[in-house]
């Protein structure tokens, strides 16, 4: 199987544009702390964080998993863990509103991004 540039697919974009504006809200909403150290909080809003972090970086991973793979188990696979991830990140954003957070654009401009990212994701997936 020929290997694709992943920089021009635009699925892989996306979830790299994900993953940049979950950094930023993460390191909003943890007020600024080491985002490295964040699973050693006993903060409920930062052990959120720290999982919507951790999902936003395996969902471009999971892209070149997929990609990179003749597996078709593993293509499977790597497809479904990518809808538990972004369910995830949506669940964490009412996570976040339920523990206090009153910035609630900064979430819904997560959410909008999940959104556009499913768009390309359908298309992505048929693809493979």
């Amino acid at each position: 199987m020929p290997y694709r540039n992943l920089g021009t697919l635009p699925v892989y974009r996306k979830a790299l544009d994900l993953c940049l504006i979950s950094r930023e809200i993460v390191s909003y909403v943890t007020n600024n702390k080491d985002l490295l150290h964040l699973y050693k909080s006993d903060r409920h809003r930062d052990i959120i964080a720290d999982s919507l972090l951790t999902d936003a970086i395996l969902i471009p991973q999971k892209i070149e998993l997929a990609e990179r793979s003749d597996s078709l188990s593993i293509r499977t696979s790597t497809i479904h863990h990518i809808n538990i991830m972004t369910k995830n990140i949506l669940s964490y954003c009412i996570g976040l509103e339920k523990d206090g957070l009153k910035e609630k654009e900064y979430l819904n401009l997560l959410r909008e991004e999940i959104k556009i990212f499913k768009k390309s994701y359908k298309i992505w997936k048929r693809s493979l």
